[in-house]
């Protein structure tokens, strides 16, 4: 097995381990049907409520190539994102009762993260490395589907669109990504009512519905690193978000 393969493998290992924490936190307690007493019973009554999260995320990055050979070396460029490593997260949350099953939040939100490119030449082995770091400022927007509530857990199932603008976008690089993106969310988690308060684990899948990448490089100093850009077809960016709220 080549080290690409097992990279590969360890990512996904990595993403199933996530999702079982996050699934032995959300079931734990929600299977049992005996009545217990239950904390904060009057919570979900109130029309408007706020907290904020605090959480970890993912990001992956897609540059797809198109074959383009430079004219002047001869050389083809393919770009990945060959390393994934974990972002930290921070916001608040302000929710509004529209029903007893339906909600709407709306959710201000940080994102600091590092997405590391491999640049391949694919005719002499060549390899060049960037860092894309980025700061995220986004303000989703959910619709919150909750079932009844049993004992102290509440599980729900939310869905929405997420704008992000990126506070630390560079130019002078091998890949420039434009500021603006826009996400669609998927996502679920459980209330779980405490004495003073609710803590909620959650996760999220959100799906970048622009093309970031930013073709105009008419400002490089070096344009040898225009070939860069010419070798993709686009950029598209994914996220996975696990947060844990305080409310």
């Amino acid at each position: 097995m080549n080290r690409v393969s097992m990279r590969k493998r360890g990512h996904q290992g990595g993403r199933h381990w996530l999702l079982l924490f996050f699934f032995s936190l959300l079931c734990t307690g929600v299977g049992a049907q005996e009545r217990k007493l239950q904390y904060r019973p009057y919570a979900d009554l109130r029309n408007f409520h706020y907290g904020f999260y605090l959480g970890l995320h993912q990001q992956s990055l897609q540059l797809p190539g198109n074959g383009y050979v430079d004219p002047e070396t001869g050389s083809q460029w393919i770009v990945s994102n060959d390393r994934y490593d974990p972002g930290f997260t921070v916001g608040l949350v302000g929710e509004w009762r529209l029903s007893s099953a339906w909600a709407f939040r709306l959710l201000p939100t940080m994102h600091f993260a590092t997405k590391h490119l491999v640049f391949r030449d694919q005719v002499s082995g060549q390899k060049q490395y960037q860092d894309v770091k980025s700061t995220y400022i986004s303000l989703p927007m959910n619709i919150k589907l909750t079932p009844p509530r049993i004992n102290n857990y509440r599980p729900y199932f939310i869905a929405g669109i997420n704008p992000m603008y990126d506070l630390t976008v560079k130019d002078q690089e091998n890949i420039l990504l434009k500021p603006f993106n826009m996400f669609l969310e998927f996502g679920f988690g459980c209330d779980r009512y405490l004495p003073f308060f609710k803590f909620i684990p959650e996760i999220k899948f959100c799906f970048g519905l622009a093309d970031i990448l930013d073709k105009d490089r008419s400002s490089l100093r070096d344009k040898s690193k225009e070939v860069f850009t010419r070798s993709v077809t686009k950029g598209k960016t994914n996220m996975i978000v696990l947060s844990f709220y305080f409310e």
